[in-house]
Parts: structure tokens; C-alpha cells; sequence
């Protein structure tokens, strides 16, 4: 199943890209009166959890540095309800959606069965100690098949990342860390170059990496040492492994129709960046 785990999110993963790569989402949120693109974000994205404190959000999403959730929760839903924010962010992804694979491809019979199978596995897991994904189990499931497999998908996404970061605090990896080891593996040099962190004060940054030196895990030249290439690859297999409960609920029939009906949406939506 952790073989399977991986394989879904390869496929799973472009049709959720689409929500922060493609306009249709950030022009939806924009149009509620978000003003700029981490509003929307972290409002919409947050939402499911509730109205709760910056603090809340800032250890669920785990991989911002302090005070990045702060700048934007609560003041995003000051005059914005989150429910509205959530709605935009289903809307806009679901469009672009739409738009990438084309209409006859979303009309098709295969992209029902994906919308149904994917929904299936994603209500079927446990929330316990997931708590973005027990979020997104609380909104309402949409009838159309193109918003249903945007959804299904990104519950899944969620699912997974709250796996993936119950094995980075077991690794002892931070959130900045863990953009790091993220970026080494993606072959970013120097790591610290890495959009999501290099608007970091250098001070905060070169402790980051000193730290991980110090521990063994990235070598003087910021690369990994043998110990930090094996961290990573553990962490990727303990993630695999926590996000395979959802895809037990489907027979080995219906995994293997799973991937036959999502491979030609996820080839649409690699070949065009999930834009």
C-alpha cells in the first residue's frame, strides 16, 4: 500500500496544483476583497479549521516561518467569512480544472469514475492526529464530478501532509528544515536560494543550516551527507506509509481503475504545469 500511496500522489498531485498555480482560484479570492495572495491562502486554505487563532494555523501548517500565519489570520476573515473564502478557493480550482482538461474530458464516463473512486478513498480514512485533513472532512462533498475530484484530491493532499509532518517531528526537522532537505533533494543549490525561504532574515537561515551541520545532515558545501540523504528518503517512506490508509477502503480492482482514469488527466495537467 505505501507503493500505492506514492503512485496516487503523483497523479493526485497536479490536479491540486492547480489551486496555486493557476489564476482561476487567486482571480476568486481576489474578487471576495483578499487582498494579495497569501490572504486568500491562508484564509481559504485554513478556514475548514475554524476560526481560530494565528497560533492554530501557524502549528498546522507547519512549514511557515513565525509569525507568517499572523499577518493574515484572523485579519483575512474580518470581513470576508471563511465559508466564502472556501467556496472561492473550490470554485476557482474547480474551473481551472475544467478549462485544463477540456470539456469533453470532464464529461467523459473515465472522469466520473475518477471523481468517485477518489472521493471514496478520501472519506474512508481515520482523522485522529489529522487535523487539516479532519477539516476538509467536515465541508460538504460537491455533486459536480470536476469540483468532487479537485476536492477528494486536495483532502487527500491533506491527509497526506499531516502524515508527512508527523515524520518530520519524529526527524526532529522543522519546518524551515524541512524546506532545506526539500530543496537539496530537488537539487536547488544553494538551498537556502529555495523560494519558499529565501526572503528569510540571513541570520535566521544560516542557523538553519548550521544546525542541520551539526547534526550531520548537510555537509559544509549545503549538500547532504550520507546520513541526511538517508533522513530524507525515511521521511518520504514514513509519509508514504501514513498516507496509505485512505486507498484500503478501495478492492485492488478499483485502485488499479483508479489509475487507469487518472493518468490522462494527469498527463493534461503536467504537460500544462497545472496553470
Amino acid at each position: 500500500m505505501t507503493r500505492t500511496a506514492r503512485r496516487m500522489f503523483e497523479l493526485l498531485e497536479p490536479i491540486c496544483l492547480v489551486t496555486f498555480f493557476a489564476d482561476e482560484c487567486n482571480e476568486e479570492l481576489a474578487a471576495l476583497g483578499h487582498r494579495g495572495y497569501w490572504s486568500g491562502y491562508f484564509a481559504s486554505r485554513a478556514a475548514p479549521l475554524g476560526r481560530v487563532p494565528a497560533e492554530v494555523v501557524h502549528a498546522a501548517f507547519y512549514s511557515f516561518a513565525d509569525g507568517e500565519a499572523a499577518r493574515h489570520i484572523p485579519k483575512a476573515w474580518e470581513k470576508i467569512p471563511p465559508e466564502a473564502s472556501v467556496a472561492a478557493r473550490e470554485r476557482g480550482s474547480a474551473a481551472s480544472l475544467r478549462r485544463i482538461v477540456g470539456d469533453e474530458m470532464a464529461a467523459s464516463p473515465g472522469f466520473l469514475r475518477a471523481a468517485d473512486l477518489t472521493t471514496k478513498a478520501a472519506t474512508s480514512a481515520p482523522v485522529e492526529g489529522r487535523m487539516m485533513y479532519a477539516g476538509m472532512r467536515t465541508l460538504e462533498v460537491p455533486g459536480d464530478p470536476v469540483a468532487r475530484l479537485w476536492h477528494s484530491a486536495t483532502m487527500l493532499r491533506e491527509h497526506r501532509g499531516d502524515g508527512h509532518i508527523a515524520a518530520l517531528v519524529g526527524a526532529r526537522i522543522g519546518g524551515t528544515e524541512a524546506h532545506v532537505l526539500s530543496a537539496i533533494a530537488m537539487g536547488i543549490h544553494p538551498p537556502e536560494s529555495f523560494g519558499r525561504i529565501h526572503h528569510l532574515p540571513e541570520k535566521r537561515l544560516a542557523e538553519v543550516m548550521n544546525g542541520l551541520r551539526e547534526r550531520g545532515i548537510v555537509d559544509a558545501d549545503g549538500r547532504f551527507t550520507d546520513a541526511g540523504r538517508k533522513l530524507q528518503q525515511d521521511i518520504e517512506d514514513l509519509t508514504d506509509e501514513l498516507a496509505a490508509a485512505p486507498y484500503e477502503a478501495l478492492s485492488p480492482a478499483e485502485l488499479d481503475e483508479l489509475t487507469a482514469v487518472l493518468e490522462p488527466i494527469t498527463a493534461k495537467l503536467v504537460a500544462a504545469g497545472s496553470r
